[in-house]
């Protein structure tokens, strides 16, 4: 009596596929994020953040950047780490028809919140191969200490 909706040629399910891909295209083109707590994908740096015994480790994974336009502050317990990626600009006398773009430009900002034992006077940022390494050293009074038995 109903026909399927899984045995016609073009699916519900393929046509809500073109549909969020049209979105993505649009909010990637834009630069704008689909909400308030998302980001475009790719716009921001994916970080890795951890400890060691004396240190907070993070890591910024931002191939491309020029090092002197990278921006960290550590300021009240967060750290921030900001930049911009330049676009790759075809040039104007090539007609250039773009099928995908994954790479995203422009400004982008990063921020952690660090734990209340890092000393904020002992920070060191190294930028090398696309990785920026920010250490970030826990203060003395947190450090284990080994006590003798008598």
């Amino acid at each position: 009596m109903f026909a399927s909706i899984f045995n016609t040629p073009e699916s519900v399910f393929t046509q809500f596929d073109r549909l969020r891909r049209e979105l993505d295209e649009v909010f990637t083109d834009s630069r704008a994020p689909s909400s308030i707590r998302s980001v475009a994908y790719g716009s921001a740096p994916p970080l890795n953040v951890g400890r060691t015994p004396r240190s907070v480790e993070v890591y910024a994974f931002a191939p491309g950047l020029d090092a002197s336009k990278i921006d960290v502050t550590l300021d009240r317990g967060v750290l921030r780490i900001s930049g911009e990626r330049v676009a790759d600009v075809p040039e104007k006398d090539v007609k250039t028809t773009v099928y995908a773009r994954e790479r995203s430009a422009g400004r982008f900002t990063r921020s952690v919140s660090l734990p209340d034992d890092v000393d904020p006077d002992q920070v060191t940022a190294t930028y090398r191969d696309g990785v920026l390494q920010v250490s970030i050293a826990r203060k003395e009074a947190v450090q284990p200490k080994r006590i003798t038995v008598q």
